[in-house]
């Protein structure tokens, strides 16, 4: 069984200090936490990092950043390179966020070379895909996730999916407070999983986490993580709150 991965994104949320009080609040909240039993990893807004790295030194709790970009370094103003996330202890990145997709128009092929630019620098992308609420209702759901991963996967051989995690975030449900049933988001995990043991060998697949995202809350966590091919959220505005992410973190076994 793959050890749980919950990741927190912060999102364009907290000053430096707030997410300093925040996380004081957290890893106290997370005494006791087994390392074994679940992955932490938060993603703050870039300018808490180096500050937060300094908190969670000596805890289990991982950073990652919220975006990068495919290059280097060079003439890209506001942007974050791989290298610079790694240099504040950052070990993983989002990746392909629908409001990236949405409000930035990233596109399936930067989703792609972002995604080979982390692995190439030794960050784990979290590679984000979903639908809108018009796709579900007409039935596009699983091609539209599928072709999205088909491409963010592009060049990619199987034995880097060890690094790498899926979250399934159904942009209908983002923000909005709706949750996709623990049924609905066990389908498509199931369907993202197909796809991939399509694509690459039986061992590697075995080792990629699919996560689900979409206003993931305490009172229903537990009833997600009960599914058979959901291992793990990535959570929004409920890790904002220590309290609520805490109780995330230690999701029932149902």
């Amino acid at each position: 069984m793959l050890k749980p991965l919950i990741a927190g994104n912060w999102k364009m949320n907290t000053t430096v200090h707030q997410g300093v009080d925040l996380v004081i609040k957290l890893r106290e909240l997370l005494k006791g936490a087994d390392p074994d039993e679940v992955e932490v990893v938060l993603a703050p807004p870039f300018t808490s990092i180096h500050h937060i790295s300094h908190i969670i030194a000596d805890s289990h709790i991982r950073l990652c950043g919220q975006n990068l970009h495919w290059e280097k370094g060079g003439a890209y103003t506001g942007e974050v390179s791989a290298d610079m996330l790694i240099s504040v202890g950052c070990r993983y990145v989002i990746i392909g966020h629908s409001e990236r997709r949405e409000l930035f128009k990233e596109t399936d092929e930067m989703v792609n070379k972002k995604v080979l630019a982390a692995l190439k620098a030794g960050l784990r992308p979290i590679i984000c895909v979903g639908e809108t609420l018009d796709e579900r209702e007409l039935g596009k759901t699983i091609s539209k996730v599928q072709l999205q991963i088909k491409k963010a996967l592009s060049g990619l051989a199987g034995g880097a999916l060890k690094d790498i995690a899926i979250a399934y975030e159904p942009i209908w449900a983002i923000g909005t407070g709706r949750t996709a049933t623990p049924q609905m988001a066990e389908e498509v995990h199931n369907a993202l999983r197909e796809l991939l043991f399509e694509l690459y060998d039986t061992d590697s697949v075995k080792s990629t986490r699919v996560i689900y995202g979409g206003s993931v809350k305490p009172d229903n966590i537990d009833s997600l993580m009960a599914q058979p091919n959901i291992d793990g959220a990535l959570v929004g505005g409920a890790s904002l709150k220590a309290e609520d992410f805490a109780r995330i973190v230690k999701f029932r076994h149902l």
